[in-house]
């Protein structure tokens, strides 16, 4: 919990709010969730679900607070997930009816305006305030529970052989390195009808070591 850090609460600055925003630590396991029951889920069912998995933290030592930033993290993560999977698929996002479905709606252009404000809410970190080190812990948390695809031994590769797993040179932007990791970890999550765990595995590493230079 919050209240037992002894550092004190810090603001996110924008190179921190860019590099969360880039890499909302809840994406992937929400990805697994969704993907594995074909059911349509709550909003508090996600977040009990990725509670009992341990990826889950208090935010906040205030039960309203800790309720909304629980909230916004998930909803971020969907909004986020939503942009990812189309146009194969489409994410339905509604608090009470969240599920990936198979053939895009007919009113697609209706659902994304009816959606556009809330979406871009949730999508915006300056609403979200809490220490940047507690959503710095929730992924160690994740990439601690993905050690089955990443390896128990997440040493560093070198940029260089990290830019060619991402198949991309030394003149790749911020923009292009977080553009590349969503494409192929979408792409290869084991998951995904097609994924490849150890591919994945590849790029997860990859991802550890370029995600600095991304933020």
């Amino acid at each position: 919990m919050l209240a037992e850090h002894n550092a004190k609460p810090e603001s996110f600055s924008s190179h921190e709010s860019l590099s969360l925003k880039s890499d909302n630590p809840l994406i992937w396991p929400l990805l697994t969730l969704l993907q594995g029951q074909h059911q349509s889920w709550k909003v508090h069912h996600l977040a009990s679900a990725l509670q009992a998995k341990g990826l889950m933290h208090d935010l906040d030592p205030l039960p309203e607070k800790d309720l909304f930033k629980r909230n916004f993290l998930l909803m971020n993560a969907l909004f986020e997930l939503q942009s990812m999977l189309l146009p194969k698929q489409w994410l339905q996002v509604q608090a009470m009816d969240i599920k990936i479905c198979r053939v895009l709606p007919h009113d697609i252009v209706h659902q994304q305006q009816h959606d556009e404000a809330l979406k871009n809410y949730y999508l915006d970190w300056q609403h979200y305030d809490t220490c940047a080190n507690v959503v710095k812990e929730m992924l160690e948390s994740f990439w601690s529970s993905y050690h089955e695809y990443i390896g128990a031994n997440q040493q560093l590769m070198h940029d260089s052989h990290a830019l060619r797993i991402f198949e991309l040179n030394e003149t790749a932007t911020d923009k292009d390195i977080r553009k590349q990791w969503r494409k192929l970890a979408l792409k290869l999550h084991p998951d995904r009808p097609d994924g490849d765990a150890e591919q994945f595995r590849q790029v997860c590493e990859a991802w550890q070591t370029l995600r600095s230079k991304a933020g």
